[in-house]
């Protein structure tokens, strides 16, 4: 009986870790990602626990087909351990959601303060280079937004060489828009030059921004703790789960055997 409470406790335990495991994966911020970490290191140790408990147990009845079974599962946890200190580590550092809030915080806000300043250099213009500086400023408007749109697939991106190629792209608009803010200051008065040095201020801050972004987006710490828990962690606890039900189906039928 303590054999069997032991086994069911095992498989209760290991779907408990590789929940919160998901969980911590699947988290939006690093506070909610290290209570589901604690949640699934504490049902790994009652799991690890429950098997130091059972084998004794077993080596005790003379068991040696279900002690076989235990060990089987032993060996196949321990991969899944070691898989879940890699996922966990990863899950915590959160880098993709951190380069997902500064998108939509100091990112944004530091290009929208650029176009609002493109804005005011715009009607700071007049005479005959005001058309030319109209489209200058939307040039380099474009090429802002135009960044802050690659920076949405930059941060879902799991592949290398294609976030190389993102990283072109920004780099090539970023290019573009400080050639646009070259070519404004040579057409413009005193007044709009003030205007523009304030622009160039905001994109500078922009750029700075962006920089921190693309560098977490790099360590791609979500993507990859995701790829993990939907590859090799649920094949193994698959694996695990497997060799629980034939740990018990096993004990069951030696209580059968006693019953009759």
């Amino acid at each position: 009986m303590d054999a069997r409470r032991l086994a069911a406790d095992m498989r209760v335990q290991l779907h408990r870790s590789a929940g919160a495991a998901q969980r911590a994966v699947m988290a939006e911020t690093d506070e909610a990602s290290a209570d589901f970490a604690r949640e699934a290191e504490e049902a790994t140790r009652t799991l690890e626990q429950d098997l130091k408990d059972i084998e004794p147990i077993l080596e005790q009845l003379s068991y040696t087909d279900e002690l076989r079974l235990a060990r089987e599962f032993e060996q196949r946890f321990a991969e899944l351990r070691a898989l879940d200190r890699s996922l966990l580590a990863l899950a915590l550092e959160n880098s993709n959601a951190k380069a997902q809030r500064l998108a939509f915080g100091p990112v944004r806000e530091a290009a929208d303060a650029f176009c609002d300043g493109l804005e005011r250099v715009v009607r700071s213009a007049s005479g005959t280079n005001a058309l030319r500086i109209d489209l200058l400023a939307a040039r380099a408007e474009l090429a802002v937004r135009e960044i802050q749109a690659l920076q949405a697939l930059h941060i879902a991106e799991v592949d290398d060489a294609v976030m190389t190629r993102l990283e072109e792209q920004m780099a090539a608009s970023e290019a573009a828009a400080r050639a646009s803010l070259e070519e404004l200051s040579s057409l413009l008065g005193p007044a709009g030059r003030k205007e523009l040095d304030a622009a160039r201020e905001q994109l500078e801050r922009f750029a700075a921004t962006h920089r921190d972004l693309v560098s977490l987006s790099r360590q791609n710490t979500d993507v990859r703790s995701l790829a993990v828990s939907l590859g090799n962690k649920r094949e193994l606890t698959a694996a695990c789960d497997a060799a629980l039900v034939a740990l018990q189906d096993s004990l069951a039928k030696r209580g059968f055997r006693a019953t009759r």
